[in-house]
């Protein structure tokens, strides 16, 4: 009969009696949610070890066990925020499946996709299986007009917020490169955040400056509340449809109107390539081309 427990650490053991003799394993996993559903393979692991009927380093692992290898390997090159959207996605679909909003079941695939693509290469499992629809996503074209920046600016009652939000315009910066920004990350001309994949610089133009002169204790903001209250602020100015994101689109999109290069944008926002930055400009941009004769 197995059983259940958790360690100081937080992780969680099972625990096999089997002929007077207990065996523990660790679950690998500090969710109550998913050690219960690693119990079963567990529990068989041990069985199948101490029955000699096959070695264990040679099982193959189950999807739930090669996601928790997959997350907590410390050789993965990711920032924490996107271990954590990771963890969040991979959790979410063995909970529930693929999800119906096309942006997130398109990410959620190519999540998926590439755990057990690692997974094959390291010998968890014995097929990269290949989920289908991973680039069927539309991509959002949402940026705000000069008038509706000038209103958030002007209407946010909170100062400590309506800077952030300025700040957030004024770098272009993602909401969790800056939600909780050290101080000791601020240099004279730019800031070091955790970007995607890895740390990155974020310039800091005058008005990002004078920001920051101004916010003496910084902010310490989760993801919810910045999008809570964003879209709370954005409903009372009947601005609508309206993401915390939308800003780091708006500013990116203000620049190469203004004759910046795809290039330097691309920089400015930390792609990885600039490839990425004419995926999701391209669309706003063909609007704008001026009217011409064939």
């Amino acid at each position: 009969m197995a059983s259940v427990y958790r360690k100081e650490t937080g992780v969680y053991y099972i625990s096999v009696m089997f002929q007077n003799k207990r065996i523990t394993r660790s679950l690998g996993t500090r969710s109550y949610h998913i050690a219960r559903k690693l119990i079963p393979q567990a529990e068989q692991d041990i069985l199948t070890e101490l029955l000699g009927l096959g070695e264990r380093q040679n099982k193959k692992l189950s999807f739930i066990q090669l996601v928790e290898e997959y997350l907590n390997c410390p050789n993965q090159p990711w920032a924490e925020n996107t271990r954590i959207r990771y963890r969040y996605l991979l959790y979410n679909y063995i909970d529930k499946g693929l999800p119906d909003k096309s942006t997130t079941r398109a990410m959620t695939i190519r999540t998926v996709n590439a755990c057990n693509n690692w997974g094959f290469k390291n010998g968890f499992i014995d097929k990269s299986v290949k989920l289908k629809g991973g680039s069927k996503w539309e991509a959002r074209n949402k940026v705000f007009k000069q008038n509706e920046l000038n209103q958030l600016f002007e209407s946010i009652q909170c100062p400590a917020f309506n800077r952030f939000v300025r700040f957030a315009y004024y770098t272009g910066a993602r909401s969790g490169e800056i939600r909780s920004l050290p101080r000791e990350n601020i240099k004279n001309d730019h800031i070091v955040v955790n970007g995607k994949t890895g740390p990155r610089m974020v310039k800091l133009n005058e008005q990002a400056k004078e920001v920051l002169k101004e916010e003496k204790s910084l902010w310490n903001y989760s993801k919810d509340f910045v999008s809570h209250k964003f879209k709370k602020e954005c409903r009372k100015l009947g601005i609508k449809d309206a993401r915390f994101h939308d800003l780091r689109r708006t500013f990116g999109y203000n620049l190469i109107k203004q004759g910046m290069s795809i290039y330097k944008v691309s920089k400015l926002l930390g792609h990885a390539s600039v490839k990425t930055t004419e995926k999701h400009y391209a669309p706003l941009l063909t609007t704008d081309i001026e009217e011409f004769v064939l």
